[in-house]
């Protein structure tokens, strides 16, 4: 698997300066820190992926060696001293270049970058206690053709968590009251200290007693448990535009699984699958279909009706259509989503060949055969030469 460019990574151009290496880095690592999202594998990797190209570009020798030759001027498997990258790098590594460089102030308390990670301003009692949310959803609608073009609005039934009714998402019984947690006063993290041997470390991590709340529940609602929500079904409404596509979604905010504890209610994801229709194909905007036609009527032309996605619509034929041909009706495609104007339908003309003839036919059309009308015009070049003519072969 090819590797990232590392200005790529920081999100900075080539000519960023090293105070804009420091800040983009700072910025990415506050957002993906292990302890900020504990157990997230994507964000762990993220922490280390940044860190690394931090490595490099604030080394002005190491900096110069990847701009001229790549992830290969730094050499293979030289871990974090060497700073080659690849396995040697791990997330102890990572861990120590980030405190190297800004865990400053971390033994004297105050103004450390802890308190850009946990939102601590001072002691513990102050700290930020975390804010449940629930869980996303997602769902998945399929979309006729026909409802893409006009828009529609659907009903979805969604398996859900939802506030508990008796302790109205609180999680407490009947005449209880929830108490400060004892371990972490109130603050929803706790601190711990510790001497190695690269110096004073200090981690701050979630209150596993109150789970981050500051608080706990001595007496337990019966319904949830003390969750604060149970399992249940709501139908939701989702109005639809025209014009979306396979892939498009859309948001309904707060109609996930409610949060425990009266926090915040996840959103529902609705992903769009477009159904493979019977007769039509959609490329973008447009729409293409087949229309058989007799050769007799493409021969001396008529007039033929053409199902669209907007109705049934009256085309001319023109005398002399060849197979082929296509015809474009204006206006008659799909909606384009965000803008205004339809895309167009697009007909191709599909001459039918009769595979039984009866005695009669087939005297009409010897008939037929001798007459020069019938007969193709003399040096024209066979659709095999002209295609050899347009590859050069």
């Amino acid at each position: 698997m090819s590797r990232r460019d590392y200005y790529e990574i920081l999100g900075i151009d080539r000519g960023a300066s090293e105070e804009d290496v420091k800040s983009a880095y700072r910025k990415l690592a506050l957002k993906y820190h292990p302890d900020r999202n504990p157990g997230d594998k994507s964000a762990e990797d993220n922490f280390k992926e940044a860190t690394e190209a931090y490595e490099v570009l604030r080394d002005p020798q190491k900096r110069q060696q990847f701009d001229q030759f790549g992830h290969a001027g730094l050499g293979q498997g030289a871990g974090f001293g060497g700073f080659g990258g690849g396995a040697g790098f791990d997330i102890g590594d990572a861990l120590r270049a980030f405190m190297r460089d800004f865990g400053g102030g971390v033994a004297g308390g105050g103004g450390s970058i802890f308190d850009d990670l946990f939102g601590m301003g001072g002691g513990m009692g102050g700290g930020r206690r975390h804010r449940y949310r629930g869980e996303d959803l997602r769902v998945r609608i399929q979309l006729t053709l026909e409802e893409i073009a006009t828009g529609v609005e659907k009903s979805v039934k969604v398996k859900r968590l939802v506030k508990c009714d008796p302790c109205n998402g609180s999680g407490v019984a009947a005449g209880s009251s929830r108490k400060t947690c004892p371990q972490c006063k109130g603050g929803g993290q706790v601190r711990k200290i510790s001497k190695t041997f690269l110096g004073t470390i200090q981690q701050v991590t979630t209150c596993d007693m109150c789970r981050g709340a500051g608080e706990i529940i001595a007496d337990p609602c019966k319904s949830c448990n003390g969750e604060g929500r149970i399992r249940g079904t709501s139908t939701v409404k989702i109005k639809i535009p025209p014009g979306v596509s396979s892939g498009n979604y859309m948001t309904v905010e707060n109609m996930g699984n409610a949060a425990p504890n009266n926090g915040e209610s996840g959103d529902l994801v609705a992903v769009f699958e477009e159904q493979e229709h019977e007769y039509f194909t959609r490329h973008s905007d447009n729409i293409v279909s087949e229309i058989p036609i007799s050769f007799t009527l493409a021969a001396m032309g008529g007039t033929i009706t053409v199902p669209t996605l907007h109705g049934d619509t009256k085309v001319k034929i023109p005398s002399g259509t060849q197979p082929g041909k296509v015809l474009k009706l204006r206006g008659k495609g799909i909606p384009r989503l965000h803008h205004n104007g339809l895309g167009d339908h697009l007909v191709q003309i599909m001459v039918w060949i009769p595979t039984k003839l009866s005695s009669d036919d087939k005297n009409l059309l010897e008939k037929l055969s001798v007459s020069e009308s019938f007969k193709p015009p003399k040096g024209n070049k066979s659709f095999f030469s002209k295609l050899r003519e347009t590859l050069g072969v």
